[in-house]
């Protein structure tokens, strides 16, 4: 019997982009610790880098398995729908993912730059017209990367601001009640349902009609497949991308990173988005859990089969073992071996959209607004709660 200590889980509450301190003392005690959740009973938690992506990648951790189990979670309730590819396993994951991951190559992304890049002209023309100061989020963070998935997806301009709605629902953990969450997904499902109808009718040069005839001449995935398929990337697509351009132009400006770029100094914008990429804390406590389907051992700790296992990206972004001085923003060292996007069969397809978008973001303010500064104190920008994701509610800025 196991007599080692259980840790509640969460460590604390969730405070704007602080990485909570527990993390690092399990990493140097603890290779897996044994973590009580709020619901569904306990849990295993690793938190250094290699075992992160040991877990991620070892096929007897198992997605699908958590739809058959009380699984030790966070919310009460949590949408379990097996058709999600987020809980597939191989080879259901590979058949429909391959669908899409010809959308998201880095050489299709790279022919989307221009397009991109005239976005964010356009709303910082917005941004610039009506005058500081202004709300980043609201001006640019936000309306991008929701642009960007639905014009990838083909969803039309007019229902942009209603899917945006809905999918700030489905990514919360309590700041809804379980019969909201539930309702906004199946609202993101019949709309999806019937843009297939509309993409059967009149089909148009998007993804969601690529996937549409591969659905109906190649049968490679279900009705209902297809539209959560849809539902996924819609609210993935964009949801993390938005809260990733927010948090880390917070921390370019709270720091100074931004100031020293519109001086012509420190290093390229690539190098800057990729170890920030690194150093801010995305995801909130939790994320997706995984199953052993068999007895698997991770140093000396034995998980048993039918056993939950969580990851924390954030802690093992942070893991001293592999990155030097992991808590200090170091833009001279090379550390793309980072696991934001995750790794193996569920690592983001999106990773190469998401970096151009956040790259051609910071690009076009440093160019447009060089001298863009926060408007209030960093502590006073309030951040969302009991979300899947960290993010600021507002980011007030002036120039």
């Amino acid at each position: 019997m196991d007599e080692r200590a259980v840790h509640p889980f969460p460590f604390g509450p969730t405070t704007a982009l602080e990485l909570d301190g527990k993390y690092r003392k399990l990493q140097e005690s603890e290779r897996v610790a044994r973590v009580r959740m709020p619901f569904g009973g306990d849990a295993w938690l690793v938190t250094g880098y290699e075992d992160t992506k040991f877990v991620l990648s070892d096929p007897r951790f198992s997605r699908a398995v958590t739809l058959t189990m009380d699984l030790p979670r966070l919310q009460p309730q949590i949408v379990q729908n097996p058709e999600m590819i987020m809980s597939m396993d191989p080879p259901d994951h590979t058949r429909v993912r391959q669908v899409a991951a010809r959308a998201f190559t880095p050489r299709r992304v790279e022919r989307l730059r221009p397009w991109i890049a005239d976005q964010v002209e356009g709303l910082l023309d917005d941004m610039m017209r009506e005058g500081p100061p202004a709300d980043l989020v609201k001006s640019l963070a936000l309306p991008l990367p929701v642009s960007v998935i639905c014009e990838i997806l083909g969803v039309p301009f007019a229902d942009r601001e209603k899917f945006r709605v809905w999918s700030d629902i489905v990514m919360s953990v309590t700041a809804f009640t379980p019969e909201e969450i539930f309702a906004a997904f199946q609202s993101l499902t019949e709309y999806l349902r019937w843009l297939v109808g509309q993409r059967r009718v009149a089909p148009a040069d998007d993804l969601f009609s690529a996937m549409v005839r591969a659905r109906d001449t190649e049968a490679v995935m279900s009705e209902q497949e297809l539209v959560t398929f849809g539902v996924t990337l819609l609210v993935v697509g964009h949801e993390t991308t938005v809260n990733e351009i927010a948090d880390m132009m917070f921390v370019m400006l709270r720091d100074g990173v931004y100031a020293e770029l519109a001086r012509g100094g420190g290093a390229p914008v690539p190098r800057v988005v990729e170890e920030l990429l690194r150093f801010v804390p995305l995801e909130s406590p939790g994320g997706f859990a995984r199953v052993a389907t068999e007895d698997v051992t991770i140093g000396d700790t034995l998980i048993a089969k039918g056993e939950a296992v969580y990851t924390q990206l954030s802690a093992a972004n942070r893991d001293p073992r592999v990155f030097d001085d992991p808590d200090e923003i170091d833009f001279e060292a090379a550390r793309e071996q980072h696991l934001t996007f995750g790794f193996g069969p569920h690592r983001c397809m999106g990773a190469a959209l998401a970096r151009a978008e956040i790259e051609l973001v910071i690009e076009g303010l440093l160019r447009r607004v060089p001298g863009l500064r926060l408007a209030v104190a960093p502590e006073r920008i309030a951040w969302k709660v009991d979300r899947l994701v960290r993010g600021p509610e507002a980011l007030p800025v002036t120039w």
